[in-house]
């Protein structure tokens, strides 16, 4: 599993980098101690919710954790081909496998405020945990039907169909009927 999750190494490097032990960055972000260890040493494969709390916690932005070298601007991905792809679970609770594959559209561009991805979507799934974080999220629908459930409402977004939302509200997306999606995804979560 740790080459499909390369980000423990950055956030042990950005922790170790500000002289924070491993206990601190748990309750500083509010991740519970094993999920960071666990992340730490690429041995799970996180959520989204935790690597965004675990990066405020950090003072840094999300897509460090995804960045490999700083680029030129502007930073060019064709046909939506990204050479930087992460993989995460979907689910908070759940490390050992992924249903959504992100495609990073700005890996490399330092000093970003937002994390544009195309983010194909595959739900194995039926129950949905919601989950939560700062910052808002913006999605369209690229192929395929996807299921947003956001607080106490449901609705199924097909091809062509968009929502924004805050992420504070507690949310979870998947594919519809468990059919493979994809998505363009645009998340911003702020620093400080």
């Amino acid at each position: 599993m740790p080459e499909k999750n390369s980000i423990g190494f950055k956030v042990k490097q950005m922790r170790e980098t500000q002289d924070m032990e491993i206990k601190q960055l748990a309750e500083d972000s509010g991740v519970s101690l094993p999920i960071v260890k666990a992340i730490e040493k690429g041995d799970v494969i996180p959520s989204l919710t935790p690597l965004t709390k675990i990066s405020r916690a950090l003072g840094v932005r999300l897509g460090t954790f995804l960045d490999d070298t700083p680029e030129e601007d502007p930073i060019i991905v064709r046909g939506g081909k990204s050479d930087h792809t992460v993989y995460f679970s979907g689910r908070e609770n759940v490390t050992n496998s992924s249903d959504l594959e992100f495609h990073a559209l700005a890996a490399g561009k330092v000093d970003r405020h937002m994390e544009p991805f195309i983010i194909d979507v595959e739900s194995k799934e039926e129950n949905y945990e919601l989950s939560s974080h700062e910052g808002e999220e913006f999605i369209y629908v690229l192929n395929g039907d996807i299921e947003l459930e956001y607080g106490k409402e449901t609705s199924i977004l097909n091809k062509g169909d968009s929502a924004y939302y805050d992420g504070i509200v507690p949310h979870h997306l998947h594919s519809y009927h468990k059919e493979k999606s994809q998505i363009l995804a645009v998340l911003y979560t702020p620093k400080d």
